[in-house]
């Protein structure tokens, strides 16, 4: 599959994977930004993609910014959708206790590329039962 990217400005860096068997492609900080604790703020990448139909692209946190700075992706993992021909803005929070900065070129998140089944819908009078049934929110236990 091929994937298209628009460099929407000189200073944006294309994705690429890091390892030749990585799933997720890094997304490059535009800009520099501070994100103060319990703080979010929407990091530009300078890049559009088009993506192929049947096919979105997922925004994911980064597992080392997470672990050693409590930075992750507010609503991991964001959706691109295949029509979607916009700018990449990165939502990262701070859930940190101090001042995270962000410089311009630093890897700030992961971009994975996955199939989307589109779902027939049918409305139903009732579901069929299963041994679960309504159980959620811890029913298997610990």
């Amino acid at each position: 599959m091929k994937l298209k990217i628009l460099k929407l400005d000189q200073a944006a860096i294309v994705p690429k994977y890091a390892h030749p068997n990585d799933a997720g492609l890094d997304l490059y900080s535009l800009e520099e930004q501070e994100i103060l604790p319990g703080e979010s703020k929407l990091i530009h990448t300078g890049i559009s993609i088009e993506l192929s139909p049947g096919t979105e692209a997922q925004v994911r946190p980064r597992s080392g910014l997470a672990l050693k700075h409590q930075i992750t992706v507010l609503n991991t993992p964001g959706t691109i959708d295949a029509d979607y021909r916009g700018e990449i803005g990165v939502i990262l929070i701070n859930h940190g206790k101090t001042t995270f900065n962000i410089n311009q070129g630093m890897k700030i998140a992961q971009l994975v590329i996955a199939p989307v089944i589109h779902a027939e819908i049918e409305e139903v009078e009732q579901l069929s039962s299963t041994v679960r049934g309504e159980g959620g929110f811890g029913s298997s236990g610990v």
